[in-house]
């Protein structure tokens, strides 16, 4: 087992046995654990098991519709599938196969170039700085594109969210474009504290919009693509073309709805206290004289947020490992230094259901054990 591997399983097996911790780690639940929250979902187990996605799952597809307020959503095995079978649509539908989108947008990064390896699109960037676009950068762009992707909130620039003002008028200024518009929502369902809006607002400034399952509400796998119904059919012919049909879904479904009714109402605390918990962080760092340290942004948009320090990932790493294991406080989780100028490291922060009952009191102790270990 690789050194990467024995540090990952050590970090889990911290995470477990912490008995305070921001979040749940991904790698903590069990697969008994995982069987058991099912059972309990908020579902008649009595009804008969959905067959290529009629029952629980058509019943989480109009939930969904009704959540972000469009006429119709399909279920889609992941969010990669959704995300390009909606740019393959719109492009067929404006005839133009090119998509603006950040670079540092889901389908760039992590998709491994499927975009024009699968479906022949090309995309553009209206901005390469780790922020949102600005209207005049989309209205600007020398290149005419058919669909304006806007990721919410931009997960690799620090869950960064528009103002609800920006975001109308990049709606706006793509339309003056003769553009359509897609949200990338995978997170979007804690955007609305930010916003200021309700969902069903939000969501109805976009042509489309996906939503992810697992990424806030903790769910199994899977996403939903909402939109005008006849959209939505059109990418329900896609997805059987991408083997998306599956036999049996009823797991990710119902996991998706205990997400909804559970997670979903909680996920504006959730934002609140991440703000409380960023404002300790930054006042442990000060207080401890750290030299350079960065939270990403000051005040969290989301419930999740990105803390930059000036040592090597594998160090930081295991300062956090040896908090959990010794003290039971589990702060932070891995590190990385890909893409960051030398000598320094980032980890993505997340506030959850665990992370209600920490003070700033708490933090900041935290934040000390964690320094007298690196």
């Amino acid at each position: 087992m690789t050194d990467d591997a024995e540090r990952t399983k050590r970090v889990v097996a911290a995470w477990r046995g912490a008995g305070r911790k921001l979040t749940h780690g991904i790698r903590e639940a069990t697969v008994g654990e995982l069987l058991a929250e099912l059972a309990d979902a908020p579902y008649a187990m009595d009804a008969p098991a959905d067959l290529y996605g009629d029952g629980v799952v058509a019943d989480l597809e109009r939930r969904v519709a009704e959540l972000l307020g469009t006429e119709d959503a399909a279920f889609f095995p992941s969010g990669t599938m959704a995300q390009q079978i909606a740019l393959r649509c719109w492009a067929g539908r404006t005839g133009n196969p090119v998509v603006a989108m950040h670079p540092l947008g889901h389908p760039e990064r992590w998709e491994g170039g499927a975009l024009s390896a699968v479906s022949g699109l090309r995309t553009v960037h209206p901005v390469r700085e780790p922020r949102q676009p600005t209207p005049e950068e989309v209205r600007d762009h020398p290149e005419p594109f058919g669909t304006l992707m806007l990721e919410l909130p931009l997960r690799d620039a620090g869950f960064l969210l528009p103002t609800w003002e920006e975001l109308t008028e990049l709606v706006d200024a793509a339309r003056e474009r003769d553009a359509v518009v897609h949200f990338d929502g995978a997170r979007l369902w804690e955007s609305t504290v930010h916003f200021g809006r309700p969902l069903a607002e939000v969501a109805g400034l976009a042509d489309s919009v996906y939503v992810s399952f697992y990424k806030s509400l903790g769910g199994l796998s899977g996403a939903c693509l909402a939109g005008a119904r006849g959209f939505v059919e059109e990418t329900r012919v896609w997805r059987h073309r991408y083997g998306g049909q599956v036999f049996r879904q009823f797991p990710q479904a119902l996991s998706a709805l205990a997400g909804l009714e559970r997670e979903l109402p909680r996920l504006p605390a959730y934002v609140e206290q991440a703000r409380m918990v960023a404002g300790a962080l930054r006042e442990g760092f000060e207080a401890a004289g750290v030299p350079w340290f960065r939270i990403n942004p000051e005040v969290p948009h989301t419930h999740q947020f990105q803390v930059w320090l000036p040592h090597e990932p594998d160090r930081l790493t295991d300062a956090g490992v040896r908090l959990a294991e010794e003290e039971g406080t589990a702060l932070f989780g891995r590190w990385n230094a890909e893409g960051l100028a030398p000598g320094l490291s980032m980890t993505e922060v997340t506030v959850t259901r665990p992370g209600l009952e920490w003070t700033p009191e708490a933090v900041r102790a935290a934040v000390a054990g964690f320094l007298g270990r690196v």
